[in-house]
């Protein structure tokens, strides 16, 4: 399903990323440790050709906000720069970037934050992840003819939604580790629902994309201008439904969401059509966000921070330690041995991800196995100078029980946030809706989720072993969203990054992780590198990325081509150097590194 829907995926990018000022080079033409695109510019935020364009990294000695739509950003500075914290500055955020893309995130989704306290140098895993309804099953989305479900066909319906987590999330961090007060943090988004905003040339392209979600009635109906074209780039949008359910959440905090009327409508549009939600006034009620100890583990002189599972942080730890066995730090991106080891080292974490990471509430997951040193150089050991002949197969980590393989196809709708306050407190944030604009069902100005198509939709594999992330009433999916803090070994603050992308997320943050910590890229640069995603027998990437003759090399070394893949990456990243933050945003999208 994945790879289908991923060559309906090319053409529309490739047009997205000349339409949004993204790929403005190639690897080909430039210096070996630059990308020609590092410094690709951003569209006019007014949508006026005469408005000055400005790149996308920056540098600034106090506060750094990256964020995936210039919108968004100003909103999160303008929050920091009224003495707002970190967790402040994500609300407004977040508020802002439901409304300008709301293909990617929104109030009806959810999201995972990793929270660097400066005073203690701790990091907290915070879990906003949506929950199957308490009606769920292992048979949510098998047929009457005993087979899964087409994948669109429970995308669209009202089984795909799961209970939003992502404000009930920030509103436990605001309240943890908030200056301002909550009422105060949604002044931006309640503006620009109202007054509306500039129609970027991306949130243009996904609504006018071959996406069923984009066709669903609810979207159709909300593009559509008075005269019945869609909306294009440079168009003024209004969304007054959505100010106004900004106002009730500012008001009366996550209950305002998740009881009272917006949740009555929320169940409502759930259970319309074919294939009707089992979600109740209850479930919603009683969502509660986790707060944990972040999963940390030591790499190199740094030790990297992760959410715990049911986040695959725990596969991007193994991968980067896989690597450590490795001479890739002592190649770079021309040398095409380091993309072949990346691809290996994926291709191994990916199999091993997919056998055994789920909700740690209801299955168990080998987390401290799949980081034990010793398993560790095992599957290391299968990583060479070229791409082995067969995809690997999962391993047998320590204390692992025996669980089937995965059944899950992972879709498309996911932002990324990366916060520094001037108290040096750090957030990094992954948010999504999950697929383009969620199930495509919209309630008072915002899309729902379709998170629970994150499932496995075969619950047992033909030989009966059940697989670790089957649907279960109160269970979160599986995701691969994993937002990374990075510290040194006395606890201090080094680097955050993290990405959208579906599966592909793992893959954007290692690589980004080895651009920069290996090969001592700028975080700009080392976020423009080419994309390789490596998972079974499949490898995607950007060859108009890379440097002369590597694809060429890469193709006598087992990996014989390289397309497109469904979401490309939006890594945001900052980084502490001296004197200040350096920060970048991906030049694939459309957003900025900001700060003072």
């Amino acid at each position: 399903m994945i790879q289908r829907r991923s060559l309906r995926f090319t053409a529309l990018f490739a047009a997205l990323l000349i339409a949004g000022g993204g790929l403005a080079g190639s690897l080909a033409a430039a210096k070996p440790k630059a990308a020609a695109h590092a410094a690709a510019p951003v569209w006019p935020l007014a949508g006026d050709p005469t408005v000055p364009i400005e790149p996308r990294a920056a540098f600034a000695p106090h506060v750094m906000v990256a964020a995936a739509n210039p919108l968004a950003v100003q909103a999160g500075l303008k929050v920091l720069k009224a003495g707002g914290s970190a967790a402040d500055a994500a609300v407004a955020i977040q508020a802002v970037l439901g409304l300008v893309e709301p293909q990617s995130s929104g109030l009806g989704g959810g999201a995972y934050m990793t929270y660097y306290d400066a005073k203690t140098r701790t990091v907290t895993a915070y879990d906003g992840r949506e929950t199957a309804p308490a009606g769920a099953g292992p048979d949510l989305f098998v047929g009457p003819d005993g087979k899964p479900l087409a994948f669109f066909t429970a995308l669209l319906s009202g089984r795909s939604t799961g209970v939003p987590g992502a404000i009930a999330m920030l509103s436990l961090v605001q309240h943890e580790h908030g200056k301002l007060a909550w009422s105060t943090l949604f002044a931006d988004g309640q503006r620009l629902g109202d007054g509306g905003f500039i129609v970027s040339p991306r949130l243009a392209g996904f609504v006018h994309g071959p996406f069923p979600e984009s066709k669903a009635p609810d979207a159709v109906r909300y593009f559509s201008k008075p005269d019945g074209r869609l909306v294009v780039a440079g168009d003024r949008l209004k969304n007054p439904a959505y100010a106004a359910s900004l106002r009730t959440i500012a008001a009366e905090g996550p209950k305002g969401l998740l009881e009272g009327r917006i949740a009555r409508d929320i169940v409502a549009r759930l259970h319309e059509g074919d294939l009707p939600s089992s979600m109740t006034l209850a479930d919603l009620a009683g969502y509660r966000p986790r707060a944990e100890k972040a999963l940390c583990n030591p790499w190199k002189t740094y030790v990297v921070c992760t959410p715990q599972p049911e986040s695959s942080g725990v596969s991007l730890l193994q991968a980067l330690a896989m690597l450590e066995h490795t001479d890739i730090d002592r190649r770079g991106p021309t040398d095409p041995v380091s993309w072949v080891q990346i691809a290996e080292a994926e291709r191994l974490m990916y199999a091993d991800r997919d056998r055994y990471v789920g909700d740690p509430m209801f299955v168990g997951v080998p987390v401290a196995g799949l980081l034990d040193p010793a398993y560790v150089a095992s599957r290391a050991a299968a990583i060479g100078q070229s791409a082995a002949p067969t995809p690997p197969s999962f391993g047998l980590p320590p204390m692992a029980a025996a669980m089937g393989p995965d059944a899950t196809s992972e879709a498309h709708g996911t932002s990324h946030m990366v916060i520094v306050d001037a108290d040096g407190n750090v957030l990094s944030m992954t948010t999504t809706v999950e697929s383009i604009f969620g199930s495509g069902r919209m309630v008072d100005g915002f899309f729902l989720n379709n998170q629970l198509t994150d499932f496995s939709f075969s619950p047992l594999n033909p030989d009966g072993l059940p697989a670790a992330n089957a649907v279960a009433a109160g269970k979160r999916p599986r995701s691969s969203m994993a937002p990374v803090i990075v510290l040194d070994r006395s606890g201090g603050f080094v680097a955050a990054l993290g990405s959208p992308g579906g599966s592909s997320i793992l893959s954007y943050d290692l690589k980004t992780m080895i651009g920069v910590f290996d090969w001592k890229l700028p975080m700009q640069q080392a976020i423009a590198l080419p994309n390789m995603v490596a998972r079974g027998a499949s490898f995607s990437s950007e060859p108009e990325l890379y440097a002369p003759g590597v694809v060429a090399a890469l193709k006598t070394r087992g990996i014989p081509s390289l397309g497109g893949f469904g979401e490309n990456s939006g890594v945001q990243g900052i980084i502490k150097r001296k004197g200040g933050y350096e920060g970048g945003a991906d030049p694939r999208r459309e957003g900025i590194a900001r700060g003072f």
